[in-house]
């Protein structure tokens, strides 16, 4: 259903503006006359958490879920409490998609439909938490699960960046010591090698014609790298079978590798096991789950696997088809 942009004037004339989705100009005046508003004009309005933009923070997120089961689990509806939390969240991105959805449930829809507009921050897996929450009854127990699982989420990724940012580091200060060596030190001791008059071994040659090409080409040394980081970035984008090499590649870097495909599975595994246990069936839980490992290479194990259940196999043995 399309998110329309209207401008409307209640009985007293005071015009408000505001945001709602309606299949058409009939429905959004039927929605609004609901609410005691007359329409004067409205437009197709973009969603707000479409565009670009600075990321909610995760952190942000675990409190505004937090929140709101605590306020649903006390008997307060949900529109009501969406209300409180829109006045009293800090960050403003944050406060923009809650002030979003409250006019999306004003305007008729259900608190999973609000927040399908708003993918960057409620992700497949939550939106179908969400709605299997409101089809159950069970809302605050769902909106406990899933504060609990941001805040795994939010451990998970303080390691990931802990794992990467000591080979970052290490690599970063080989690279400085020896671009310092070829660049200032090499090039002073080039000219009292030179005055001894000997033949020089062919690593000392080759290590100052290294030296040499550095100091006097380091524009190439500097744009070849770059400009074709930047072509490869641009292949990688379109192209899925290098996406899917490049994936399968990162499995397999040495210590690294390991331990993040052991990450990526415990995300999947965490997911799966999240919507499994909110009722919702494992092919749908296999295929929402395709799309959020953020890996192609496991992506589309997962998905072979699904075909497989499908096709009559236990879930053990469709997992165990892919390798």
């Amino acid at each position: 259903m399309p998110l329309m942009q209207y401008k409307a004037m209640d009985e007293r004339g005071k015009v408000s503006f505001g945001r709602m989705e309606a299949v058409n100009e009939a429905d959004l005046e039927v929605r609004l006359r609901r609410m005691g508003l007359d329409l004067v004009n409205f437009s197709a309005a973009k969603t707000k958490g479409g565009g670009a933009g600075r990321k909610v923070p995760r952190r942000e997120v675990i409190g505004f879920c937090m929140q709101l089961e605590q306020l649903i689990s006390s008997g307060v509806p949900i529109l009501e409490g969406l209300q409180d939390l829109r006045d009293s969240v800090e960050d403003k991105k944050l406060r923009d998609i809650v002030a979003g959805m409250v006019e999306s449930i004003e305007g008729g829809s259900t608190l999973s439909t609000a927040m399908d507009h708003y993918p960057q921050v409620f992700d497949k897996v939550f939106v179908n938490l969400v709605r299997a929450g409101e089809f159950s009854g069970q809302m605050g127990a769902v909106l406990k699960q899933l504060t609990e699982n941001l805040k795994w989420q939010d451990e998970q990724a303080e390691q990931m960046k802990k794992l990467m940012m000591y080979p970052l580091f290490v690599g970063g200060v080989v690279m400085i010591v020896v671009l310092f060596l070829m660049i200032y030190l090499v090039p002073q001791l080039t000219s009292f090698i030179v005055m001894m008059g000997q033949e020089l071994p062919l690593h000392t040659r080759v290590l100052i014609a290294t030296s040499d090409f550095l100091v006097g080409y380091w524009y190439l040394v500097l744009g070849v790298p770059a400009i074709g980081f930047i072509i490869f970035m641009a292949m990688l984008s379109s192209n899925s079978a290098l996406q899917y090499w490049v994936d399968d590649l990162k499995l397999k870097i040495w210590v690294i590798g390991p331990i993040y495909k052991k990450m990526i599975l415990a995300r999947f595994a965490n997911y799966f096991a999240l919507m499994y246990r909110s009722g919702i069936t494992v092919l749908e839980c296999i295929r929402i789950c395709e799309g959020l490992v953020g890996n192609k290479a496991i992506q589309d194990a997962a998905h072979r696997a699904g075909r497989q259940i499908g096709d009559g196999a236990s879930i053990s043995a469709g997992f165990e088809y892919t390798g």
